[in-house]
């Protein structure tokens, strides 16, 4: 369930009371996880996995009414700005246009504390080139840190010490907006671990082009001469999208970062393991060999895989950060020998996705009695259709053979066939979608991959949070032997 899909009030899911009521009815269905979506700022489309920041919060999840209660906002002001009147879906137009200027009356209101100085001396080896960042974009019409002046590209000493005091007040308001993003989201992480729930993060391979990550410390990636990417990220053609799919991310200098000790990815993994209990890395393949595409080009068709640091970089973590870490390998898609065996050596659990299993051409290893226990298993992702939408939208031998194998018809319960099948496999973590659980349609998809417009926008009627469903939904934990632990710590 992604935090922006929760029903809170200012047009977006929030860090505020809604969270908190979800994390109760959480405990009420007996559940022991929560995952959501990448917590980063949202670039441009909207996506959660093209971010400004590998790092920041967004700041559309502050919730507003919480600053209401510290005295940062008056609730007419908070009121009088337009975040969009849909509850069920989201108006990122409107949130670009009035979040900040929301954010900057309850900066103006805000006085240093200790509190707030800790927590930018802790957060200083990334927070102030982010805010940095994001000023001199702000007084750049927000283009493309590769349309600003070049002393400012090259990070010149000069222009940087110039920046910094030409742009000191709207630097302090990005800190001050990061500092109320932490507040409220470790708030909620003690609360929903303290009720037993523990939080799944995600976090995508790749980072943003045009963001901090990269202008901040270009040596990491892949560029040339003139700060451009030498090639970018993608996937090849599969059965979501014909000419591959281009993020268009640029690629990380493997040779470099293995020199440097992989610190890099050190400092990020330690950074992500104080937000979350556990988390997924998205298209954990790229790491044994990732997919290259030609800078410039407009598909993905043309690209070819290329070693990666495999399984050096994950005991060079371990290493750093202790063994057995609390990673979920997002392993879908195109798996050779050498990814399946990186796989293993590093311990994670792999992703089981039901809706992958029925292809009627050949046995597929998403079937649940192909699980080992060792595994995640999901009836659908975030970039999956509903299960009732893809009952109606996938291609009828599938569907059929689907029907045959959860002993269920599409009009009769599906969804629950299905969730239960998951619940029943040997897998030993199933994690489930809230869409599924209210049985919504294709109305309740996340996201189509390799489109723009209408992704990321879905957001839950809060009516269906309620203690009816949270009794079915634990009644069904319980039945299969997945209900919390209550001496769960």
């Amino acid at each position: 369930m992604p935090i922006f899909s929760l029903a809170s009030k200012g047009g977006i899911g929030t860090l505020g009371k809604e969270a908190y009521r979800f994390v109760d009815f959480l405990e009420k269905s007996e559940q022991t996880w929560w995952q959501i979506l990448p917590l980063n700022p949202t670039n441009y489309g909207d996506s959660p996995y093209q971010s400004f920041s590998s790092y920041a919060g967004n700041p559309y999840f502050i919730d507003p009414e919480m600053l209401v209660e510290e005295g940062l906002l008056y609730r007419p002001e908070f009121e009088s700005f337009d975040f969009g009147n849909n509850p069920q879906k989201i108006d990122y137009g409107k949130l670009y246009q009035n979040r900040k200027k929301m954010l900057k009356l309850a900066f103006a209101r805000f006085k240093e504390d200790k509190e707030y100085k800790d927590f930018c001396k802790q957060n200083d080896f990334w927070l102030y080139d982010y805010a940095l960042f994001m000023a001199i974009k702000n007084a750049n019409a927000d283009v493309s840190w590769e349309e600003w002046d070049e002393p400012l590209r090259f990070r010149e000493t000069e222009a940087i010490e110039k920046a910094k005091k030409v742009y000191k007040k709207d630097i302090a308001f990005y800190c001050f907006v990061q500092y109320l993003f932490s507040k409220q989201w470790q708030a909620l992480k003690k609360y929903a671990n303290k009720k037993g729930i523990k939080i799944i993060g995600d976090i995508p391979i790749y980072v943003a082009y045009d963001s901090a990550d990269v202008w901040s410390d270009t040596q990491q990636f892949w560029l040339d001469k003139n700060l451009k990417p030498k090639a970018v990220a993608g996937c090849p053609p599969d059965a979501f999208c014909d000419d591959g799919q281009l993020w268009g991310n640029p690629l990380y200098d493997w040779k470099f970062m293995k020199a440097d000790g992989f610190n890099w990815w050190k400092r990020r993994m330690k950074y992500v393991l104080s937000l979350y209990d556990c988390v997924r890395i998205d298209h954990f393949r790229g790491f044994e060999s990732y997919y290259s595409v030609p800078y410039g080009d407009k598909t993905a068709i043309n690209g070819k895989w290329v070693k990666g640091p495999d399984i050096a970089l994950f005991k060079a973590l371990e290493t750093e950060l202790g063994k057995d870490l609390p990673i979920i390998a997002e392993d879908l898609g195109f798996l050779t020998p050498a990814v399946l065996k990186m796989l293993k050596k590093s311990g994670y659990p792999g992703m089981k996705v039901l809706q992958f299993a029925f292809d009627v051409e050949k046995e597929s290893e998403y079937l649940p009695h192909n699980f080992i226990n060792n595994s995640v298993v999901y009836t659908g992702t975030h970039d999956n259709d509903t299960i009732i939408g893809w009952a109606k939208n996938s291609p009828e031998e599938e569907v059929a053979f689907a029907e045959e194998y959860l002993g269920a018809k599409r009009d009769n319960g599906f969804n629950w066939a299905m969730m239960k099948t998951a619940l029943r496999s040997v897998a030993d973590t199933c994690i489930l979608m809230m869409q599924d659980l209210i049985g919504l349609d294709s109305e309740g998809r996340i996201n189509i991959p390799s489109t723009v417009g209408d992704n990321w926008t879905w957001r839950i009627d809060g009516g269906c949070i309620n203690d009816w469903l949270a009794k079915i939904i634990a009644e069904n934990t319980k039945v299969y032997g997945r209900a919390q632990k209550k001496d769960l710590e």
